[in-house]
Formats: structure tokens, C-alpha cells, sequence
């Protein structure tokens, strides 16, 4: 919906004129470029339409930060691929996160599947790859032993990476607070109000926001948000990818790199992979959605099935008691099969971000300042670097796995709760959880993502009700309000007797 304002008066933003920039969806790209504006000198506000920041398409994935080969040279996924890998561990760095650059295969297992090994090399080097080589049979399963010996070869990407995307999704996000970011959860885009060709606000379910400039990172739902202003956009499908995970405990040595099958038509195929906290992901599968399910997010059983074959066809000695988890998560695809990322036709200081398909998750990190870019020249401006812009945020740490045993005695002297255990797969303590809420947790998925309580062997089966109780009591809350992630995702609905 677009409404008019035909007698405002437009002031072109400027120094003396400090501009507002509204960014609209809370998910990884959306938060890099909340992050990359509140570097500059301008008012910014974060509006995300779900109850906490990440929920969405960056919550569930494959957590792999690509080399950079399998784009085709010329397109913006190989343009920012490769500069978007680099920038991984200069975040890592400034926002404390986990990225563990352990490389990647592409394994060939058929005779004819080696010269598409040659061609991936090819495109590799041509996106400016480092360390591309081939490696033959002996070596491959020297570095992989438990992979299925009938392997060929593979292409080797010692730039390859695995993380967490939601840990850089929550940590731009309190970094971006701690330099002044506004952020709206719960708040939804309904429409914009423009005057002579500039934006003036944007609408949202709970009111009028005034802005200079806005970016739609509205994910699988930017083409919603871009139909809003009245601009054409790319048609945007789910396209869903299911994956089971395995427990850490007992399957944590079977991998030491992400294993790639040789690519197909509907994108790079099921990967077996290690977690950064020692896990073992399988999947995904690739199922396209009817553009009215972007929310459907099930699992099913031949999609199971299919990781099945797939992953133990790669390490045939998979042992699948040892799942503790299945999932899908649904990634925006278009049908030019590249990033769609343009400014608004219609409306000065409107920039469309969309259809981040892979390698969208390692790319965001070199797209966030070119999209900061592309909104300056659209309002013919630059905003000026603040010269007090703080780069860098500490996790919430962890009192049992990182400290000594003298520095966790004081710390329990000071607060007894950073002694009281209650994740005990994940060694959470009762501390970390009540910061995590602090921090901005208003669910169990929020704490789960903020202190990996939950993520571990028993998948919140002994720990979810003391992390409920905790929350409610942070909170001023009761147990029977609270959501597990999305709202609507109660864990408890009233009580049983009186």
C-alpha cells in the first residue's frame, strides 16, 4: 500500500540534516545492514514482523560459509561470494562468533563426474578462489577416512567454512544497539507513504515510522514488501530443505570437512558436515514449495529418506540412532537463480533486497556496505563515518567450559547462580540463560540461539521447564504466556488441575 502525501515538503538528508533508515526484516542480511548504517551518521531503525531477530529463513540452514566456485562468473553471487567468505573472519573476530574454516570436498564417485570436478576448478579460480586444487583417491581418503572408498577424487576449498548464522544474526544485532540501533520486533510492514518520488515513512502494523530511506530484507517475503510499494518484483518460491542432526557425543570424529556431492540442477546437494560444536549435519533435501507455503516448514518422511541414502552413500557408516534432531527451513529462490538486490524505480531511497538463495549467508557480509551504497546513491548523498562507532560485542560467556576453576569459584561468590547447572548437555549455567534474557530472549528459542541450552543431546527434554520458569520469572511473566520460538508456539497451556 502506497499512500501520497502531495503538500510534504522534501529535505534531501545531509550532515545537517541527519537522515532516518528504516531496514525491514531482522535476518542476516538485515542485520549487517542495520550495522553497516549505524556506522554512518543516520538514525536507524530495524523492524522485524516475528517476536526476536533470526527466525526466519537465517535459522535454518545449512551453516556453510562457501568458497566461492560453484557460481557462475558474472552473476552478484560470484561477485560477493568470494569478498563475503574473507569478511567471515573479520567478523568472527569483532563480534565474537564461531566460524571454523575446516574446508570442503566436492567428491566425485563416477568417471564422468571428474570433469565437472575440472569445471568447478575452472569457474573457481575465474571468482578468484584461493586454494583450489583436485585432490586424487589417496589423499581424499587419507583427509577423510571414514568416506566411502569407492570416492574418486574431489575439489578441495580450504576456505570453506562452518558457523552458526543465527550467532552473527544476534550479534550484529546487540552491536548495532550498543551504537544506537532502535529495533522493533513483533512489528509488521504494511505499506509506505511516499511524496513526489521520495519515501516518507513506512507503515507498519503498529504505526507510522518517518524515514528518508528504507531497505526491504523482507527474505522469502521481499517480493511482498516491494508489491507494497507498488514495485514489480521478482517472483520469490520456498524452496525447502529438510536435514536430521546427529548427536555430537558419539558422532563428532566422523568428518573433518564439509562433503559436497558433485552439484545438480536444484542447487549443491546433500551434505554431510561438521557443526561448529562438533555435531553432524546431514542434508538438505531441495523440494520447491507452492509460493502460498513460505511458512510451511515441516519435515517429511521421503525427504528423511532421502538424506538417508544420500548421506550414508557418502560415509556408509552413518549410524542414524544417533539423529537427535530433524528440521527444515525454506531459502528464497527466483527463477533467474541470482540475488535480487535493485533500488525502487518508483521511489528515491528505497533499496530491494531478495532471493538470497545460496550463497546468500556468505555473501551478506560484502553485500551489507554495498547495499549502504546503493541507498546513498539513490538519495544522490554520503553520509559521514562516525568517528565513534564501536565495532566490537562479547558473547554471553560460558562459566563452566571457559573458566579455570578458581576464576568460576569467584564468579559463583558473586552469583551462585553461574554455578547452578541447567542445560547439562551444553553445560549452560542459570547466569547465562538470565543474560540471554536480558540481552533481549523473550522465548525458549531465544535463549536456545544465545546460549545453545536446548541445542544438545536431549533436545530440551530435562532442561526446557527450568529455562521456562526462568524466563517467566525474568519476565513478570506466566510459564502459560510464553512462546517456544514463533509466537503462537506455546509450551505449556494453562495448568492441569486447579
Amino acid at each position: 500500500m502506497v499512500q501520497r502525501l502531495e503538500e510534504s515538503r522534501i529535505e534531501k538528508p545531509g550532515l545537517g540534516n541527519p537522515m532516518t533508515v528504516v531496514v525491514i526484516g531482522a535476518g542476516l542480511v538485515g542485520t549487517l545492514v542495520a550495522r553497516e548504517f549505524c556506522r554512518r551518521d543516520c538514525k536507524v531503525i530495524l523492524v522485524e514482523r516475528g517476536p526476536d531477530v533470526g527466525l526466519g529463513v537465517s535459522k535454518a540452514n545449512s551453516g556453510i560459509v562457501h568458497a566461492g566456485y560453484d557460481d557462475e562468473p558474472g552473476t552478484l553471487r560470484a561477485r560477493f561470494c568470494v569478498p563475503g567468505n574473507a569478511q567471515w573472519s573479520v567478523l568472527a573476530d569483532e563480534l565474537d562468533i564461531d566460524v571454523q574454516r575446516i574446508g570442503s570436498h566436492v567428491v566425485a564417485f563416477r568417471r564422468e563426474d571428474l570433469n565437472v570436478l575440472d569445471e568447478l576448478l575452472a569457474r573457481g579460480v575465474a571468482n578468484g578462489v584461493p586454494g583450489l586444487r583436485i585432490l586424487d583417491q589417496a589423499e581424499l581418503l587419507q583427509r577423510e577416512p571414514h568416506l566411502n572408498p569407492s570416492a574418486l577424487a574431489s575439489l578441495w576449498a580450504p576456505s570453506a567454512a562452518v558457523t552458526e548464522p543465527w550467532q552473527l544474526v544476534i550479534a550484529a544485532t546487540e552491536n548495532a544497539l550498543e551504537n544506537g540501533l532502535e529495533l522493533r520486533v513483533g512489528e509488521e510492514v504494511t505499506g509506505f507513504e511516499t511524496d513526489n518520488g521520495a519515501l516518507k515513512a513506512v507503515l507498519t502494523t503498529k504505526g507510522r515510522i518517518p524515514c528518508d530511506a528504507a531497505v526491504n530484507a523482507a527474505g522469502l517475503f521481499a517480493d511482498r514488501v516491494a508489491n507494497l510499494a507498488g514495485d514489480e518484483s521478482v517472483p520469490l518460491r520456498p524452496r525447502r530443505g529438510e536435514y536430521i542432526l546427529l548427536n555430537k557425543f558419539t558422532a563428532h570424529d566422523l568428518v573433518n570437512s564439509v562433503l559436497f556431492p558433485v552439484p545438480g540442477a536444484l542447487g549443491k546437494g546433500m551434505l554431510v558436515t561438521p557443526t561448529v560444536d562438533k555435531g553432524i549435519l546431514l542434508g538438505p533435501t531441495a523440494e520447491d514449495l507452492p509460493r502460498s507455503l513460505k511458512d510451511d516448514r515441516a519435515t517429511t518422511g521421503a525427504g528423511l529418506d532421502k538424506i538417508v541414502a544420500s548421506a550414508r552413500h557418502m560415509i556408509p557408516s552413518l549410524d542414524l540412532r544417533e539423529a537427535v534432531k530433524v528440521f527444515a527451513g525454506n531459502r528464497p529462490e527466483s527463477p533467474g537463480k541470482d540475488f535480487w538486490i535493485t533500488p525502487s524505480p518508483r521511489w528515491q531511497g528505497l533499496v530491494h533486497v531478495g532471493a538470497l538463495r545460496s550463497p546468500g549467508l556468505t555473501a551478506a557480509p560484502a553485500l551489507a556496505p554495498w547495499i549502504v551504497e546503493l541507498v546513498e546513491k539513490s538519495l544522490d548523498t554520503k553520509l559521514a563515518l562516525r568517528t565513534d562507532f564501536q565495532p566490537r560485542r562479547k558473547r554471553i560467556p560460558s562459566y563452566l567450559k571457559e573458566l579455570s576453576l578458581e576464576e568460576l569459584e569467584k564468579a559463583v561468590a558473586e552469583d551462585p547462580a553461574a554455578g547452578r547447572v541447567v542445560c547439562v548437555c551444553n553445560k549452560v549455567t542459570e547466569k547465562e540463560v538470565v543474560e540471554a534474557i536480558r540481552r533481549g530472549a523473550r522465548s525458549l528459542d531465544g535463549v536456545k540461539f544465545r546460549t545453545r541450552a536446548l541445542f544438545g543431546e536431549c533436545q530440551g527434554g530435562f532442561c526446557s521447564h527450568r529455562i521456562l520458569h526462568i524466563v517467566a520469572k525474568e519476565l513478570g511473566v506466566g510459564e502459560d504466556e510464553l512462546d517456544y520460538g514463533l509466537d503462537g508456539s506455546w509450551v505449556v497451556k494453562g495448568k492441569v488441575r486447579p
